[in-house]
């Protein structure tokens, strides 16, 4: 006991007929309950320890362990007036003591900041640039939709891949460095030995446990401010609605980070604690820090689950995923963290997580092979206005198959459980897919310019378009590394599809310009005259001009025609010689032309 509470108590002993147990509560209850009193209206007052865990308050200290020292030799009898006030000041110096402990700072992110150079704040947090004194923001940039018309590079540019800032401290935390910080404030061991040991004293254990679960986290919570949500952290429910500033994809992205974050510092947080020496709260660095990792995850599972698996929106799909995987591949280095008497909890928590977001998924996998089937694309330019180009829904589908096959593990997990329609793993989602496509694109009619009103031109006009598609969709495959999955024969299969429409195209195109060479009973210069002026309408249409920007598929075109034209002109030419110095064309010259199909606008630019 304190001096000045001893020399208190002896005077109002000497001046009373209590006894001096009765006067010795008297003065401690007096100081305590004087103290809750005033805090309770608000009044700043300060407690027993200060931020530096210096004693700040010597009087009310003492007072606190004058009332233990009451109850622990039983100073008065049980029913008596005098041991229910002493109980009554027990209750609020036992509440004061969990007080002192939900005020103490335990961890220590000053240090981290320093060494990373990072400022953290709700919403966002800064990096300075090396070598200046500049801050530069790393915050999350508002991403787009995916749209009908969208290629690989824009979807990547509108926020596809993790933004490179974040990376940038992603992998700070991949290495060591939490492991070189001093996350805990020494300063605070010795205060969590005191208020340990009265508590103790006092029989109140289970209520020490119960203010575990309040526990401030200096370093945690500056990771979740990541998130940018209070709410997140008081409160059950996170929706979109929330931070309306965010995109859904902004919110993914941050919740991500975040987990890896609260991951990687949990590890190293329980070995610097198990590692401290705290006296009379040893016995309790278990549940203490169990408490504060249970309390952070269950703000990453708060937040996933409440905000991320009602939504089947195909746009949000590989999100989503992202959101999956981190959570999946998080969670056996979580779940090491608890007891065997503590992890069934986190656990099943993280298990009903994972099941919402793989619900999500098979309903937005549902919804993006529907889309592809029923889709209406909006009108485009270029070639694919015209026909022959790749239409906007093959961009659209082999797009979402290169942005999912890095996912391949995660979606074969999901899959695996039902889909629908006989979806059980990224490869037949894949070919599901391009089916689906094929049959949408079976259905489209392409535009044709106003020289293409004859049915051969359109049969021509349609097996150029859709040997376009299947070409884009085998080269997009092979890109995309999903080729291995669709089987053996796949690729086979694919290349005699083009095969067939490239044939078909000829065929249709010309066939009838080799057919004026047919022409029995007629003059030679008349033949070789409408067969020139069949070329020509052929050639210089508008469909022979157009760019086809596969490579091997644009030669495979050349080769087919030049096959059907040339030899047969050749052979008309080396039946009527005369006609050698009186035809417009060359065999030689026609091959040349053919061979400089499909150049689009580069092809006229070069005429001129």
């Amino acid at each position: 006991m304190g001096a000045a509470a001893g020399k208190a108590a002896e005077d109002v002993a000497a001046a009373s007929t209590m006894t001096r147990a009765e006067y010795r509560l008297a003065v401690a209850e007096q100081i305590i309950l004087g103290w809750h009193c005033a805090r309770s209206s608000g009044a700043d007052l300060a407690g027993i320890w200060d931020s530096d865990a210096t004693c700040t308050n010597e009087s009310l200290l003492s007072a606190v362990d004058e009332v233990l020292l009451l109850a622990e030799i039983h100073a008065f009898p049980m029913a008596s007036a005098a041991r229910r006030s002493m109980q009554d000041a027990l209750d609020v110096a036992v509440s004061c003591l969990m007080e002192e402990f939900l005020r103490l700072k335990v961890w220590d992110a000053s240090q981290m900041e320093v060494r990373l150079g990072v400022r953290f704040a709700v919403g966002k947090f800064s990096m300075p640039a090396a070598d200046s004194g500049v801050s530069l923001s790393l915050a999350f940039p508002t991403t787009g939709r995916i749209s009908m018309a969208s290629t690989i590079d824009e979807l990547y540019a509108s926020g596809g891949s993790q933004s490179s800032r974040v990376g940038a401290v992603t992998m700070l935390l991949d290495g060591e460095f939490f492991d070189e910080l001093d996350l805990i404030s020494p300063a605070s061991l010795s205060v969590l030995h005191q208020i340990a040991l009265r508590v103790i004293r006092a029989g109140y254990t289970k209520e020490l446990l119960h203010a575990f679960t309040n526990a401030p986290c200096d370093v945690l919570d500056r990771f979740l401010t990541i998130l940018g949500m209070e709410c997140a952290l008081e409160t059950d429910h996170v929706s979109f609605e929330d931070a309306e500033w965010w995109t859904a994809e902004d919110m993914i992205k941050r919740w991500i980070l975040a987990t890896k974050l609260v991951a990687k510092a949990l590890a190293v947080m329980q070995r610097q604690l198990q590692a401290q020496s705290c006296g009379a709260f040893d016995r309790f660095k278990n549940d203490y820090f169990m408490a504060i990792a249970k309390n952070s995850i269950f703000v990453l599972l708060r937040f996933a689950k409440n905000g991320f698996t009602s939504t089947e929106a195909p746009d949000k799909l590989v999100y989503v995923l992202e959101m999956y995987e981190a959570l999946s591949n998080a969670a056996p280095g979580l779940l090491l963290l608890f007891t065997a008497q503590r992890v069934e909890l986190v656990s099943r928590q993280v298990e009903v997580v994972l099941a919402k977001l793989a619900r999500a998924l098979r309903a937005m996998i549902g919804g993006l092979v529907a889309r592809i089937r029923t889709a209406d694309c909006p009108q485009t330019t270029g070639s694919a206005a015209r026909g022959v180009g790749v239409h906007p829904l093959t961009r659209y589908a082999m797009t979402c198959v290169e942005l999912l096959s890095p996912h391949r593990a995660a979606l074969d997990l999901i899959l695996a459980n039902g889909a629908g329609e006989s979806v059980n793993s990224l490869g037949s989602l894949v070919a599901v897919l391009v089916t689906s496509l094929e049959r949408h694109l079976e259905e489209i009619n392409p535009e044709l310019s106003n020289n293409d009103d004859a049915a051969a031109a359109a049969a021509a006009s349609r097996h150029l378009f859709l040997a376009t598609n299947a070409s884009y969709v085998a080269r997009r495959a092979v890109d995309a590394g999903v080729e291995p999955l669709l089987g053996d024969g796949w690729a086979a299969r694919r290349g005699s599809l083009i095969a067939r429409y490239v044939a078909s195209y000829v065929e249709a195109c010309w066939a009838p310009v080799v057919a004026c060479l047919e022409t029995a009973g007629r003059k030679p210069v008349k033949v070789a005259a409408k067969f020139s002026s069949a070329f020509d309408e052929a050639y210089d249409g508008t469909r022979v001009h157009r760019e086809i920007p596969d490579p091997a598929l644009r030669d495979a075109l050349r080769k087919a025609a030049s096959e059907m034209v040339v030899p047969a002109y050749s052979a008309y030419l080396q039946n009527h010689p005369k006609l050698q110095k009186n035809v417009r064309y060359t065999s030689g010259e026609l091959d040349r032309l053919l061979w400089e199909l499909f150049e689009g606008e580069a092809a006229e630019r070069n005429k001129l």
